[in-house]
C-alpha cells in the first residue's frame, strides 16, 4: 500500500496579539488574514482556521468583506473553523467560572457572524490542563487540539506512533474529549520554511519523514498568522521581513508541490477523528503529570508562569482581574456584557509582550472596569479565604501558652504548637498539629538532615526569597524581636525584617481550637528589581510521611480537584530556570486558592488570597535515597523575556497572604 500523510491545519488569528497596534489592524488584515482565504480559495484547501470572537468582531469591523469569505470558506467552502472563546484566556490560570463564560459567550459571536458553533477547539496557547476538559464538553465541543512534544516528553510509555492518530484527552472524574494533535517542532518548521530560513526541498523532505506504512495524519500548522508577511515586533531576533519576496508566495509554492506530491492529501481537522478506528488511535491519555501539570506548546520558556507573574506586572494585573471576578461573583444582576469585558482583560496578550500604548490603555480600561463593578481596592484589606475559621463556644479553657528557649520562640494552642525562629525571621522550625501525627509535618530540615552535597543546605518553612539575576540573594532571615499580641479567637506574633530593599513586616496568626494558622508578608520596598519572588515556603518533614502514597492536588482552571500522585521514582522542581533569562519551568494555577499536599493519611492545605496576590505554587519533588525532599513555594514574580524593567511596588502588590490548615484526608475538608 503506498505511503500516505493526511495534512491538517489549524492556523491561529489573533488581533489581540500582544505587540500589534490596534491602528495596525488594516494592514494585518490586508498581509495576513486575505493572503490566506486567497490561498484557500486559489487551490480549495480544507484550511483549519481559528479566532477569538474578539478578533472576528475586530476583523469585521475593520472589512465586512473579509468575513463573508472566511463565512464562505468555512461553511460552505471547503475549510473548516475552529473555535477557542470569546478571547486568548489562559484556562489553567483563572477560575472555571471565567473559563465556561469565555466559550460561552465565544460561541454566541461564533453564532452571530458565521451561523453556527464549531464543534473543534484550539487551547488557548497550547496551556492545557485536565480542569479544561468538561468545559469543553460543557460548551458542546467534541474535540480539541492540544500539542503533542511536551506531554510527551512526560510521559516515555506513549508509542511514538500514537502523535499520528486521534486520541482521548481524560479529564476530571474520567470525563472524556477526541483529542486532534498540534506539534510545535511542525508548526516552527512551517515558518522557518516561509521565512526563508529553509528551503523546500529540505523542507519537504522533513515532511516526508513523517511518512508510514499505516494511515497518518500530521499536523502542517498550528499557530500564528501574523507573522507572514508581517513582523509583530516582540523580538530582536524576529526573521527580517525580506521585500523583494512574499512569504505568500513561498507558501503558495508550497501547497502547490504538496498537492502535485500523491504521497500527501490535506483534510479539516475534523476528518482526522474518522481515524479513530485505526490500530493505535483512541487511548486514554493523561497529558498532565506531576512534573508537568499544565503543559504548554513550544520550549520550556513557555509555560505558566509566562502569563502569571513575568510581563510588565502581570501579579497585578492578574490580582486586578481576580479582584473583579469576585465582585461580579457576588452580584447576580452581572450581565453577559461584564463577564465578557473580564474575559477581554484576562486576555494572554496583555501579559506577554505588549507595547507600551496598549499597556497604558489597559492598565486604564482595568480601573475603570473595577471601579464600575466595585472591585475595590478597600476589600482586600482584610484575609479572604473561602472557609470561616470556627468560633470558640465559650471562651478558651487554656490560654495560648508562649515560651522562649534562646533562639526559638515555641506558641502553644489546644489545636497545634508552632516553633519560630526568631534569629531567621520567624522561620518555621516545626508545626505540629495535635492529634493529627506526633511528628511537626512541616518546618526547617537542617544542613546535613540528607547524606547528599547537592541538598547541603538550610530548608526553611514560611520564609521570603528573592533572586535578582548578578545580585545578592535577599531573604527574610534575620534576626526579629517578636511581638505578641492576645484576642479571644487568636495569637499574633508579628515581627520586622530589614533587607537591602527595605522591611518585611511578617505576621503569623494562630486561631486558639482550629488547626490552622495565617501568614502574612508586607513588603515595604520602594521597588522590586526583575528577579523571582518566591515566599510562603512550606517544607515537609519526611519523618511524618508516607513516601509510597505522597501526593499533591490543585485547581487549574475547573471545578474540581486535579490530583497527582508521586509515586514514581522522577523527581522535578517547577522552580527550576530554564536558563539564565528564563527562571522556572512550570506552576500549579491555584485557580480555587488552594493546594494540598500528603500521603493516604493527612495532607496539608495551603490557600492564598488571590484578590490580594494572584500568586501561583511550585512544587519541588525529589527522591532521596530511603526518603525524599518536598517542598510548595509560592511565586510572586519570575522572571522571562516578557519581563520589563524595575516595577514599582505600590500597596495592592506588596502584601501576600496564605493559610495552612492540616488534618486527615477527609477531616480537612470539613476545617476548611
Amino acid at each position: 500500500m503506498a505511503k500516505r500523510l493526511l495534512l491538517y491545519t489549524a492556523f491561529h488569528l489573533n488581533l489581540a496579539y500582544s505587540s500589534i497596534e490596534e491602528e495596525d489592524y488594516p494592514q494585518v488584515l490586508e498581509r495576513c488574514y486575505w493572503p490566506l482565504l486567497r490561498l484557500a480559495r486559489e487551490y480549495n484547501l480544507p484550511f483549519g482556521i481559528e479566532a477569538t470572537g474578539y478578533t472576528l468582531e475586530a476583523a469585521a469591523a475593520q472589512d465586512p468583506a473579509w468575513l463573508d469569505e472566511l463565512r464562505h470558506l468555512t461553511v460552505d467552502g471547503p475549510g473548516e473553523f475552529i473555535g477557542s472563546g470569546h478571547a486568548q484566556v489562559i484556562g489553567p490560570l483563572v477560575p472555571p467560572e471565567v473559563n465556561a463564560a469565555n466559550l460561552r459567550l465565544g460561541h454566541t459571536t461564533y453564532e452571530r457572524l458565521l451561523g453556527h458553533r464549531p464543534q473543534v477547539a484550539l487551547v488557548n496557547e497550547q496551556a492545557y490542563s485536565a480542569g479544561l476538559v468538561s468545559h469543553y464538553l460543557d460548551a458542546g465541543y467534541r474535540a480539541i487540539i492540544m500539542e503533542w512534544d511536551n506531554p510527551a516528553s512526560c510521559h516515555p510509555e506513549w508509542n511514538a506512533e500514537w502523535r499520528y492518530l486521534p486520541q482521548i484527552a481524560v479529564g476530571q472524574s474520567g470525563c472524556e474529549i477526541s483529542l486532534i494533535w498540534n506539534k510545535s517542532i511542525a508548526f516552527q518548521k512551517f515558518q522557518r520554511y516561509a521565512h526563508g530560513d529553509m528551503e523546500l526541498d529540505e523542507y519537504l523532505d522533513y515532511l516526508g519523514r513523517h511518512l508510514g506504512d499505516q494511515p497518518r495524519a500530521f499536523p502542517l500548522y498550528g499557530n500564528d498568522v501574523e507573522i507572514f508577511d508581517f513582523r509583530p515586533g516582540r523580538y530582536h531576533t524576529e526573521s527580517p521581513l525580506v521585500r523583494e519576496e512574499s512569504e505568500w508566495a513561498r507558501l503558495s509554492r508550497l501547497f502547490e508541490r504538496l498537492l502535485a506530491d500523491g504521497r500527501f492529501q490535506f483534510v479539516r481537522p475534523g476528518k482526522v477523528l474518522e481515524l479513530n478506528q485505526q490500530p493505535g488511535a483512541g487511548n486514554r491519555l493523561h497529558l498532565e503529570s506531576p512534573d508537568q501539570p499544565v503543559p504548554v506548546k513550544k520550549q520550556g520558556k513557555y509555560n505558566l508562569t509566562r502569563w502569571a507573574v513575568t510581563g510588565r506586572d502581570d501579579l497585578g494585573i492578574n490580582t486586578a482581574c481576580w479582584r473583579i471576578y469576585e465582585a461580579l461573583r457576588a452580584n447576580p444582576a452581572a450581565s453577559d456584557d461584564d463577564w465578557r469585558e473580564l474575559c477581554f482583560l484576562w486576555s494572554s496578550d496583555f501579559r506577554t509582550h505588549i507595547t507600551e500604548k496598549r499597556w497604558a490603555a489597559c492598565q486604564e480600561r482595568l480601573a475603570r472596569f473595577a471601579a464600575r463593578v466595585g472591585a475595590v481596592e478597600g476589600v482586600r484589606k482584610a484575609c479572604v479565604f473561602r472557609g470561616a475559621v470556627p468560633h470558640p463556644s465559650s471562651p478558651c479553657s487554656h490560654p495560648t501558652r508562649v515560651d522562649q528557649c534562646g533562639r526559638y520562640l515555641v506558641v502553644e494552642t489546644d489545636a497545634l504548637v508552632l516553633k519560630l525562629n526568631t534569629r531567621r525571621g520567624l522561620a518555621f522550625d516545626g508545626l505540629w498539629f495535635k492529634g493529627v501525627s506526633d511528628h511537626p509535618l512541616i518546618g526547617t530540615l537542617p544542613h546535613g538532615y540528607y547524606d547528599d552535597i547537592t541538598l547541603g543546605a538550610d530548608f526553611y518553612t514560611g520564609h521570603l526569597v528573592l533572586e535578582a539575576p548578578g545580585q545578592p540573594k535577599v531573604t527574610d532571615l534575620n534576626p526579629v524581636e517578636p511581638m505578641i499580641e492576645n484576642s479571644s479567637l487568636w495569637t499574633d506574633i508579628t515581627g520586622v525584617v530589614q533587607t537591602p530593599l527595605g522591611a518585611v513586616s511578617k505576621r503569623v496568626r494562630l486561631f486558639l481550637e482550629a488547626p490552622l494558622l495565617d501568614l502574612e508578608y508586607r513588603l515595604d520596598w520602594k521597588a522590586t528589581p526583575p528577579g523571582s519572588l518566591r515566599l510562603g515556603h512550606v517544607t515537609l518533614n519526611p519523618a511524618a510521611f508516607e513516601r509510597s502514597t505522597l501526593f499533591y492536588r490543585t485547581h487549574n482552571g475547573g471545578c474540581e480537584w486535579e490530583q497527582f500522585n508521586l509515586t514514581g521514582g522522577r523527581g522535578f522542581d517547577h522552580g527550576k530556570s530554564v536558563s539564565f533569562l528564563v527562571s522556572a519551568s512550570q506552576g500549579l494555577g491555584l485557580t480555587a486558592g488552594a493546594v494540598e499536599l500528603g500521603d493516604r493519611r493527612q495532607s496539608l492545605r495551603v490557600e492564598v488570597d488571590k484578590a490580594a496576590a494572584a500568586l501561583i505554587g511550585l512544587i519541588t519533588y525529589r527522591p532521596v535515597g530511603a526518603t525524599f525532599f518536598y517542598r510548595l513555594s509560592l511565586s510572586a514574580r519570575e522572571i522571562d523575556e516578557t519581563r520589563r524593567g524595575t516595577q514599582p511596588d505600590e500597596e495592592e502588590n506588596s502584601v501576600y497572604r496564605l493559610r495552612i490548615a492540616a488534618g486527615s484526608c477527609r477531616s480537612i475538608q470539613r476545617i476548611i
